[in-house]
């Protein structure tokens, strides 16, 4: 401790003439510096602590690594790299084979910040919930996304390695979480943005079973069961007072024709009668009457010919829920290129948190299980906040590549 710190430093001298070096790495680097730094493991032993490029190949050596991989900005530090284990197995001090350096281009995503201090700043500043928000481009807020190992693996395969740098499209990506998820989730129902559908003629206080794949192409998963009231939820966008063309869902009859068919899905076939408002106008309930000879899978459904399949839960059978919908978490491609300030491109809707419901056989969904929510994309249990009875879900990705558009 006898001098400041910076007042030394130690040198290499990788050969005589190594100044001349047009690698500037090479021109003496300096290998220890004077810091008096606490130590997480030595406590404040030591004064002096080495430099990177003279711990890294160091480091690899001792832990017995094989392939060094880096990204291309190292390519200039891998002769002093080289040169350093070589000195020191010359000498005795390191067991041949030796580590070797490679260098490949760095994996620029879109629409992804991957800098950790822009990431740390986010976190600090609360713009994300933590390291582990499913927002985030790190393995904790991946694995709560629910997004898979095998995913991930996939995508590697897909991208290759370069010397050249580029960029990679975030779509690339959910369409590997797609094709990974597809064979494995189970389906299951969900509504995001309930509307109450009144089945005017059903029997008040009936209900009647159907039931559903649990997967469409493996018969063999079994069925999923779940009833049909007089009172169901459907989607608020499956329902239009002035429908547009080609508009297939519900809406109600006009003077010149009657109110529109849909089957609901895995049920029946209804036909719209009229709606409800409240003071404000909007639109709280919709009525219809429904065909009881239309069930799925009974002969009186062929006689039924509709353009609108909609998806559906009974009233008393659902199950409530938090949904949190999480999308891109910028609005441009590239946020941290060409020093932009990344904090503006913040996409303000890549989190929603909307009240569903869910079909009764969610109501204890395990954490970390994944399910395709039939028309809305792949959804897990949050392993965080989700409990038994009061399940919270988070969309892992949608269906179809939405930005794509």
């Amino acid at each position: 401790g006898e001098y400041a710190d910076g007042a030394h430093v130690l040198r290499a001298k990788p050969s005589e003439d190594a100044m001349a070096s047009p690698n500037m790495n090479l021109r003496d680097p300096t290998i220890y510096r004077i810091r008096r730094a606490h130590h997480h493991r030595t406590g404040d032993a030591w004064c002096i602590y080495p430099m990177y490029d003279y711990t890294h190949p160091i480091s690899d050596a001792l832990e017995s690594i094989t392939h060094s991989i880096c990204t291309l900005e190292f390519q200039d530090h891998r002769p002093f790299y080289d040169w350093l284990l070589a000195t020191l197995a010359d000498g005795g001090m390191l067991p041949r084979p030796l580590p070797q350096q490679y260098e490949f281009a760095r994996l620029n995503m879109t629409y992804v910040v991957t800098s950790k201090r822009k990431l740390r700043q986010m976190v600090d500043e609360n713009i994300v919930t933590g390291w582990d928000d499913p927002r985030m481009p790190t393995i904790v807020g991946m694995r709560r996304r629910g997004v898979t190992p095998e995913a991930l693996q996939l995508f590697a395969e897909r991208c290759g390695t370069t010397k050249s740098d580029g960029w990679i499209d975030i779509s690339t990506l959910e369409g590997c979480i797609r094709e990974d998820l597809d064979p494995k989730a189970p389906r299951a129902t969900a509504v995001l943005n309930p509307l109450k559908l009144i089945i005017d003629n059903f029997p008040e206080g009936e209900e009647v079973a159907c039931s559903s794949p649990v997967h469409p192409h493996f018969p063999e998963r079994g069925l999923r069961h779940f009833p049909i009231s007089r009172e169901v939820w459907i989607e608020q966008e499956d329902f239009m007072e002035v429908p547009v063309k080609g508009y297939f869902r519900l809406f109600p009859p006009t003077a010149e024709k009657a109110g529109n068919r849909v089957r609901l899905r895995h049920g029946f076939v209804v036909e719209c009668t009229g709606f409800d408002k409240d003071e404000n106008g909007k639109v709280i309930a919709v009525h219809c009457n429904y065909f009881p000879d239309s069930k799925s899978g009974t002969e009186g459904s062929a006689n039924y010919k509709v353009k609108g399949n909609i998806h559906w839960i009974s009233v008393p059978s659902a199950v409530p829920a938090e949904v949190r919908l999480f999308d891109r978490l910028f609005t441009d491609a590239q946020p941290d290129a060409g020093g932009k300030d990344f904090i503006a491109l913040l996409n303000p809707a890549s989190k929603q948190v909307v009240q569903a419901y869910l079909e009764p056989s969610l109501a204890n969904a395990v954490a970390d299980e994944r399910y395709q929510f039939e028309r809305h994309g792949y959804f897990v249990a949050d392993r965080v906040d989700s409990q038994p009875g009061k399940p919270v879900f988070n969309r892992i990705v949608t269906l179809k590549d939405s930005w794509g558009k």
